[in-house]
């Protein structure tokens, strides 16, 4: 029998690729945390048996899976188990509030819940109590064997229902409509990430990977190459520097991801403390900007081992690379850059008319290819907006300089990143004007030795107020949870507004930019 087409060119899928690596190196270590250790063939088959799980609770090809989880081998299995059967996962941020999730979930049409039950069982219950959808919660770990996920299923080979074309990966990205969005990725965004992760992260050939970054977020993206070459992941449950040194030493880790403020939390501990990290070939960052400052000074104390990475939810990590020649202090100003476009994307500066900018003149970087997303679940017109004219437009300013190093130097879009992750101003303010006695707000990013941008406040208070900084901070805390708490917040008669009547960010950024030679840090 003559195989049909379709079978025949067959892509693989993500699940295809992390099932064909688990049982490519079956005895060798997958995951390391503090409980032990699992194998390749463990992980395997705990994926196989958390997919019969959840498909004899009853999901389906395309259902959408919410996750909420620490780090831990689990977490990453159920979200591979959900996909295998076609469905979706959207990842649940430990540190966002629990109206944050409800309001993600609402939008996403969540129909399964998937929790770590000794962390989240309650707060998963009680988020599934707010849905419409009344979602089933299934829990992993915990002390009732009966009520664990793993447990339920029975081994077996891992299934095989999903397509190259299926929804994968539903993740929300905040915006300045109120409204958060979200971006659809498909298995061929995903697979197509892998590959790119494996030509240009310049992994070491001897791969030990420190995970100390949410695996159900951006460490996702670094599992499955690490897999690929038959590596092994080591997991914390956050990033502390003496754990991450101590972890280093102990299993001679030679890669991990940082985000540039932990890069400089750990630049001040090595300054103050004796370690051995010459184990590290190769530390990934991106996620933010990096000051070209601390930059050199890594390098001066690590070497020659940093890969930057940039891109955005809409195109995961894999935009552009800055190689570890390409850190070259003899070239300073290159420290600066984001580096050069993979070869198998299109990635230009595009000006208002979505024309070519010249070399070394500012537009708007515009990315096109197989890594991009599919849009914005359901909303079409915003899916127009951001991927009109055969563009993704990332609402990132930059230039190319005469080598085709790529610049990033402002933001179209009203963002800032802190320590690594996305806010949009406009969650932070309508937060704020919750508060009876806040008549207005404004917020905005400013230079951060440590976090990057800062997430700052300007408020305008109602006649006779007497909240407090801490007290309205607070409440951004309760409502949006820790990242977007501002670090600062001042009390202002009125905030500057434009010609248009509209708030004049510029104008209220101008005074803490005046003296960065770019917007962003």
């Amino acid at each position: 029998m003559i195989a049909e087409t379709s079978d025949l060119y067959r892509r693989p899928t993500f699940v295809d690729l992390v099932s064909r690596s688990l049982q490519r190196y079956p005895d060798r270590i997958a995951f390391v945390t503090p409980s032990g250790e699992t194998s390749y063939d463990e992980l395997r088959r705990m994926i196989a048996r958390i997919a019969a799980a959840l498909q004899d609770g009853g999901v389906e090809s395309g259902d959408g899976l919410a996750l909420l989880s620490p780090n831990r081998p689990e977490a990453f299995a159920a979200l591979i188990a959900a996909q295998s059967l076609g469905a979706h996962y959207t990842p649940l941020h430990p540190m966002g509030s629990m109206a944050d999730h409800v309001t993600v979930c609402a939008d996403a049409g969540i129909t399964a819940i998937i929790a770590d039950e000794p962390q989240y069982a309650e707060h998963a219950a009680a988020l599934a109590a707010q849905l419409e959808t009344r979602p089933q919660v299934f829990l992993l770990g915990g002390d009732s064997p009966s009520d664990v996920l793993v447990a339920r299923g029975s081994d077996g080979d891992i299934p095989t229902l999903a397509r190259e074309s299926d929804l994968a990966l539903l993740g929300y990205t905040g915006g300045t409509t109120g409204r958060p969005k979200g971006v659809m990725l498909s298995h061929r965004s995903l697979v197509t990430h892998l590959f790119l992760t494996i030509a240009h992260w310049q992994l070491p050939t001897d791969l030990r990977f420190l995970g100390s970054t949410p695996l159900t977020h951006a460490l996702l993206g670094m599992v499955p190459p690490v897999f690929h070459q038959g590596g092994t992941v080591v997991l914390t449950r956050g990033f502390d520097p003496a754990e991450f040194c101590e972890l280093v030493q102990t299993h001679r880790i030679t890669a991990t991801f940082l985000v540039p403020s932990m890069i400089y939390v750990l630049l001040d501990y090595v300054a103050e403390h004796s370690v051995d990290l010459s184990s590290l070939q190769t530390i990934l960052y991106g996620a933010a900007p990096m000051a070209p400052d601390r930059l050199e000074q890594a390098l001066d104390v690590f070497g020659p081992v940093f890969v930057q990475f940039y891109g955005q939810s809409e195109a995961p990590n894999t935009v552009t690379t800055l190689s570890k020649e390409d850190h070259d202090l003899a070239r300073p100003e290159r420290l600066a850059s984001c580096g050069k476009p993979h070869p198998a994307l299109d990635v230009a500066v595009l000006d208002d008319d979505d024309q070519p900018c010249a070399g070394g003149e500012l537009g708007e970087v515009c990315v096109r290819g197989p890594l991009l997303m599919d849009g914005y679940w359901q909303q079409p017109e915003v899916t127009a907006e951001t991927l009109r004219n055969g563009w993704l437009h990332t609402g990132d300013v930059g230039r190319f300089d005469e080598d085709n190093f790529l610049y990033l130097t402002d933001r179209k879009k009203d963002m800032l990143i802190t320590g690594g992750f996305n806010v949009y101003p406009r969650d932070v303010e309508d937060a704020l004007v919750t508060h009876p006695e806040v008549a207005a707000a404004a917020v905005i990013g400013v230079p951060d030795p440590k976090w990057g941008e800062a997430v700052t406040a300007f408020v305008v208070r109602t006649p006779d107020a007497t909240a407090t900084p801490a007290e309205l901070i607070a409440l951004v805390r309760e409502l949006k949870g820790p990242v977007h708490a501002p670090k600062r917040l001042e009390f202002v008669d009125a905030v500057p507004l434009t010609p248009l009547g509209k708030v004049d960010k510029k104008q209220l950024r101008a005074r803490f930019w005046a003296e960065h030679d770019r917007a962003v840090n």
